[in-house]
């Protein structure tokens, strides 16, 4: 499982999720990522803003409607982890 570095604009700390699964819906990305690599953890749904090179922004999902919709994607995809909205 891959783990991504993240820093947050807020504070400039520094952040590090393991990455489950990603997926791209009408050329937005996603990414499913989680704080520990095993068990169970909360997860979190990332959505690119934006993108420069190798580097992109990413905020989390917080629209309901949209959390919603991509985390029954991500449920399909990963089979045996179960979601709770």
């Amino acid at each position: 499982m891959d783990k991504i570095l993240f820093t947050s604009p807020e504070t400039q700390e520094e952040i590090s999720f393991f990455c489950l699964e990603q997926t791209t819906i009408h050329n937005q990305n996603y990414l499913l990522v989680t704080e520990d690599e095993e068990g169970d953890s909360d997860a979190y749904i990332l959505k690119e803003i934006s993108s420069e090179g190798e580097e992109a922004v990413y905020e989390m999902v917080e629209e309901d409607a949209e959390l919603e919709a991509i985390g029954r994607i991500f449920s399909e995809l990963i089979e045996d982890v179960d979601f709770e909205f």
